[in-house]
């Protein structure tokens, strides 16, 4: 199994950037599809990106797509979200976790060993 560690959120202005890391020490994230996704209060965990277990392929919401990155970093075993031009509805925990399915998937149900979310904060 895969047990994700988030790290990198916090309170940032409007416009302004955070790279957010998940790593898992100890684990690797080698064969695995690696996505992020965000949880505001009162709504449902929506899809942000998906990097496929080569890193040869990236996936976004259309509400992040120009503005979030997703990498990997197979040596240091991480799987970063550089999120640039935040906006205040930006505004969520973010959790990392892993799917063993085909590459693609943006439902949470397709993804296993969530981490504990880190929160990330755009003031406006």
């Amino acid at each position: 199994q895969v047990q994700a560690v988030e790290s990198g959120g916090g309170l940032v202005q409007a416009g302004g950037s955070l790279r957010l890391s998940c790593a898992a020490p100890g684990r690797t994230f080698n064969g695995y599809n690696m996505g992020w996704f965000r949880q505001a209060p009162g709504k449902e965990r929506e899809f942000v990106a998906a990097i496929s277990w080569s890193g040869g392929v990236s996936l976004y919401a259309d509400s992040v797509t120009g503005r979030f990155t997703i990498s990997r970093d197979d040596a240091k075993n991480t799987v970063y979200l550089q999120m640039s031009n935040l906006k205040p509805e930006d505004t969520a925990v973010y959790y990392c976790a892993a799917s063993g399915e085909e590459f693609g998937k943006r439902s949470p149900a397709s993804y296993v060993n969530w981490g504990q979310g880190t929160q990330v904060t755009v003031s406006s």
